[in-house]
């Protein structure tokens, strides 16, 4: 079923890209170059082999750099940091479509509604009135995906650089200028969709994507709403989680969230509405095959758009190669209750992709990896033991590194001896902060 959803999805892909702007991150931004894919990608994207310096070694800020999850980007208008992205010929950025992953999300909401039109209106005043908790107002895929349940829902407000995706506070009676009462048909009736309430959950100290900021914004909006409250929406996971353990379970509302994290994915049983699933198994192999590649000097889509010689290969309904932007994007999918439980084991590699390489022809190199916030539940608990069991199967030795998720310098100063690395995965605190890494590599 994942791979039948994912083949819809890729077959609309150009429609969905040209109502949201560009792939992935590129959210605000005009690409007129198309996405290469299978052996056209293979062929349009060669490993270079890095210069060796003085003596034979080769110099740091020539070695491979590899972005994650968090696109060299300005975090205002989204533009890429093209410097960054091409930082040196083995320099890649893995991520997933975050528009059309957004455009999933808001229509999974949507659908949900259709579908349940005899009970979602808890209150019956023909208003399903909606709360948004938002993880970084400055993050490219958080701003799509509110972007995209705005949309569906039919509450965006187009602003200068597309629908505006800032919070709204709180929005009782519908007034709010940053989004507009949308409406929806479901089961014979036209109701109105309210967003009633929005914030971005951050802490104190500048952590975004907060969890229990989340647990406490539900019960005040819940306290300020009440039955007025029909759906909670989340701009991931580990933030809905808290929303729906603190408060919505109990009272029976729907919550929607992104990422497809274990805890999620089971509670959907208990009546957690649905999330996205961004194919983080598929994610993290690139992250770690493109480094793969590289250091061995081959063909760099080798294990992705062609087989390598262990037999692993990805097809082209998972992902998608963006050579412009020098950019693996993985393709996202639904998961909601008809098929949660396809998806109960967020950690397991993804199959295609899950061979061991002889450590033979592949020896053993050391990479260098962070993780922007080692609280960070999607990160942590997924993506992380997901590297952890694919860096054994590339022959990879790989330092995790955790940061506090509010500065590049707890991250940064902990790279102290980068000649001590072949490679380095890369995932900034902010988007705007890849100078804080290349000019550290360029010593």
């Amino acid at each position: 079923m994942r791979k039948a959803v994912a083949l819809t999805v890729a077959a609309a892909m150009a429609l969905s890209l040209a109502a949201c702007g560009a792939p992935a991150s590129e959210s605000t931004a005009e690409s007129t170059a198309p996405a290469e894919t299978g052996e056209e990608a293979a062929e349009e994207a060669p490993a270079e082999e890095a210069p060796a310096a003085e003596g034979g070694a080769v110099a740091n800020k020539d070695k491979p750099v590899i972005w994650f999850n968090r696109q060299p980007s300005n975090s205002t208008t989204g533009e890429l940091d093209m410097d960054a992205l091409n930082f040196n010929g083995n320099t890649y950025y893995v991520g997933f479509d975050a528009n059309q992953g957004a455009e999933l999300q808001g229509q999974m909401v949507a659908d949900y509604i259709a579908a349940h039109a005899d009970t979602i209106d808890r209150n019956g005043d023909g208003v399903i009135g909606y709360v948004l908790a938002i993880g970084d107002i400055g993050h490219n895929d958080s701003i799509a995906r509110t972007r995209g349940v705005r949309s569906a829902l039919g509450t965006a407000v187009d602003g200068e650089n597309g629908v505006v995706s800032d919070p709204v506070g709180t929005n009782a009676d519908g007034s709010a200028t940053v989004v507009q009462d949308g409406t929806i048909e479901a089961g014979g009736t036209t109701y109105t969709v309210r967003e009633l309430a929005s914030q971005e959950m951050k802490t104190s100290a500048g952590a975004t994507w907060d969890a229990p900021t989340a647990g406490n914004a539900i019960s005040t909006w819940a306290a300020s709403f009440g039955d007025q409250i029909d759906i909670v929406i989340s701009n991931n996971d580990g933030m809905g989680m808290a929303m729906f353990n603190a408060w919505s379970q109990a009272e029976g509302v729907p919550t929607f969230g992104y990422d497809a994290n274990a805890d999620a994915v089971a509670a959907i049983a208990d009546g957690y509405g649905g999330t996205i699933s961004q194919h983080a198994d598929v994610q993290a192999y690139l992250t770690l095959r493109l480094i793969r590649n590289a250091l061995d000097g081959v063909d760099i889509n080798t294990g992705i758009a062609e087989a390598d010689d262990a037999g692993n290969v990805l097809s082209e309904d998972v992902y998608y190669y963006d050579e412009t932007s020098r950019s693996y994007y993985a393709l996202n999918v639904a998961v909601t209750a008809d098929n949660y439980e396809e998806f109960l084991d967020s950690t397991v590699p993804y199959a295609p992709v899950a061979n061991q390489l002889d450590a033979t022809a592949h020896p053993e190199k050391t990479v260098w990896l962070d993780i922007y916030n080692a609280a960070d539940n999607f990160l942590s608990a997924t993506y992380q033991p997901l590297l952890q069991n694919y860096d054994d199967l590339l022959n990879l030795k790989v330092d995790y590194i955790g940061g506090d998720g509010q500065t590049e310098a707890n991250i940064t100063n902990r790279l102290g001896n980068p000649s001590a690395y072949d490679a380095f995965a890369i995932n900034m605190v902010k988007t705007d902060n890849a100078a804080s890494y290349t000019a550290l590599l360029s010593q």
